[in-house]
């Protein structure tokens, strides 16, 4: 007994992972575990009675989250755009742009894969929706069936670390921390990501060709009544675009202070980058509408049709993701605008029925339950593991890792990676974050930073084999048995499970080593665009006592400024203004 009393948290930490292991659902093993070990703390005397009282107030506290509505509105959106067929359009322009080249197919299912990444934020429908359109393709062209198979799972999970990701709301919830901080933290962590998958496709293209071969000519349809392709009429208008927004981009403090009439010296960065990038998509978008209401000819067809169809996706890119960075709307604010743009977007292509809506709102609904279950359940575990002083156990294991920081980063990533094989982003997020997160700021470790490596890290959860979820998703749309092409009529292998779990190595590697480089250079990851801005509060002291009254002076004169026994008695004076202050930066921060 005396052993099970001083070992309470960690029996109870293995006591989970046995639950976990006889394959009970998470959430309720999560509950039933905190509530077991709860009545059996209460026994021993380790833990009062009274805890239990906070669980319902506790769940109340979720159900009242504001920033947990992010995931059902980001979820809705991105289900609306894959059931509209925004996807197939993307994959199928795309794929005829950069067809003609060696490698052309799978640098368009990466680029498109990072395109449905920053619209939807759920990798099964990404994965899904380009194993159906491009594998098919890549098959029909001779490329490998490894590396279709890999490329098309890995540009899957970049819905994982690219905003409007749900993983990266949980974890800024889980922390504490803002999920707008978190957003821009990812933002460049996921580009380098998708370079990394576009160099390996282009080196294999270079060293191995036969595995990433070009579309024949007579597939190419994107093409001119003349026969030419129209890139150069598209790498054109590119380049006006991109000047011109360059231009705007230097010339922003100008631009405000003609707007506002007051003279501005600095804009900040996000703004700069968000406001000048949606000129550019603005300008590309009217020169296209000019020249096919006009018919002039100025543009070549592939020029329009990539236009019209690149427009949508970035537009409610912007529309969410820059409302956010720019502090215009909250993550939960921009999710709704989101969900709502994504349903005008699909009225206007003809594409919204009642059925296509009814499947989205019911998908939505299971993700959104089965997360706030497991939510209920992590927090009835965190309370009983608070409790027996789990915390104080994590810390003390920790803490006392040799190499600091870097120990425990080395330590902590190799611990996610392995629980990746047995369990989802999700779980990681509600059971291992809140045990991580107060020992990394203990360490003095930035906790944006720490959560956008941990994403990196949760990503690869999906690319496991034998257990990465998108390859689950890819192995439920990939053919299984011989099929005869509609195109080509020639008879197409099957894609099998080996070749699916061959194909996600290359790129889990390539994850892996995004999580070395954030740790060797952690200036990859941002806290924020700008500068912080830094108070001075010995100033901040002054400026506040020379504004309030002499209190002193009250204090020896009782009778000072009262006019008569009616008047209210005056109000206490903060015992120390600048406490008082900090007091109130801290609950805004919160």
């Amino acid at each position: 007994m005396e052993f099970l009393t001083h070992n309470l948290a960690p029996i109870m930490f293995a006591g989970l992972i046995c639950f976990l292991l006889v394959g009970f659902p998470v959430a309720f093993s999560l509950g039933a575990c905190g509530l077991f070990f709860a009545f059996i703390g209460i026994e021993l005397n380790v833990l009062p009675e009274a805890l239990l009282q906070a669980v319902p107030l506790r769940i109340f506290g979720i159900m009242q989250n504001d920033t947990l509505l992010a995931i059902p509105f980001f979820t809705l959106m991105g289900l609306i755009l894959e059931r509209s067929g925004m996807a197939e359009d993307l994959l199928d322009t795309i794929g005829q742009l950069f067809g003609p080249i060696r490698g052309g197919l799978a640098l368009a299912v990466i680029f498109v894969g990072a395109l449905l990444a920053a619209t939807t934020g759920v990798v099964a429908a990404s994965v899904i929706s380009m194993g159906l359109i491009s594998l098919p393709i890549m098959l029909r062209y001779g490329y490998d069936r490894r590396l279709a198979a890999g490329v098309i799972a890995a540009s899957g999970t970049l819905a994982q670390i690219i905003p409007p990701s749900l993983v990266l709301i949980i974890i800024a919830d889980q922390m504490g921390r803002s999920v707008g901080d978190m957003y821009k933290g990812a933002f460049l962590p996921g580009l380098m990501l998708t370079g990394f998958y576009a160099l390996y496709v282009i080196l294999l293209a270079i060293f191995k060709p036969q595995w990433v071969p070009a579309i024949p000519p007579e597939a190419r349809t994107l093409r001119d009544d003349n026969g030419k392709s129209g890139v150069t009429s598209l790498l054109v208008l590119t380049g006006i675009c991109v000047a011109a927004s360059m231009y705007v981009a230097k010339n922003m403090p100008a631009l405000h202070t003609w707007w506002s009439g007051e003279a501005v010296d600095r804009v900040a960065l996000d703004e700069t980058i968000v406001v000048s990038m949606c000129f550019g998509v603005a300008l590309a978008f009217v020169a296209a509408s000019i020249n096919k209401i006009t018919r002039m000819g100025l543009l070549s067809r592939a020029a329009e049709r990539v236009t019209f169809v690149l427009i949508p996706p970035l537009l409610l890119i912007f529309l969410v993701l820059g409302t956010i960075f720019l502090g215009v709307a909250t993550p939960t604010e921009g999710g709704a605008m989101g969900a709502l743009g994504a349903g005008i977007m699909a009225i206007l292509r003809g594409r919204l029925t009642m059925s296509l809506l009814r499947q989205a709102v019911t998908t939505t609904t299971k993700l959104s339950c089965f997360v706030v279950f497991i939510l209920v359940g992590a927090t009835i575990f965190g309370l009983t593991f608070q409790g027996v002083d789990g915390p104080l156990w994590v810390e003390h294991l920790l803490t006392g890792l040799p190499g600091g920081q870097l120990g425990f980063l080395i330590v902590v990533n190799v611990m996610v990676f392995f629980l990746a094989f047995f369990l989802d982003f999700f779980e990681l997020s509600f059971i291992v974050v809140p045990l991580l997160a107060p020992v990394a700021d203990k360490l003095g470790i930035d906790l944006i930073w720490f959560g956008v490596l941990l994403a990196i890290n949760m990503q690869t959860s999906f690319m496991h084999p034998p257990f990465g979820f998108a390859l689950f998703y890819l192995r439920s749309v990939a053919p299984a048995k011989e099929y005869m092409d509609k195109v080509t009529k020639k008879m197409i292998a099957p894609v099998t499970t080996p070749q699916i779990y061959w194909g996600a190595i290359p790129f889990l590697c390539i994850q892996l080593l995004m999580v070395a480089l954030v740790i060797a250079f952690p200036g990859i990851v941002s806290s924020g665009l700008d500068e912080k801005q830094v108070y001075d509060l010995d100033k901040v002291r002054m400026e506040m006592e020379a504004a309030m009254p002499d209190a002193s002076a009250e204090a020896a004169d009782p009778t000072a400024g009262m006019a008569g026994a009616a008047d209210p008695a005056p109000a206490p004076a903060a015992d120390d203004p600048l406490k008082a202050l900090q007091d109130s930066m801290s609950t805004d921060k919160k």
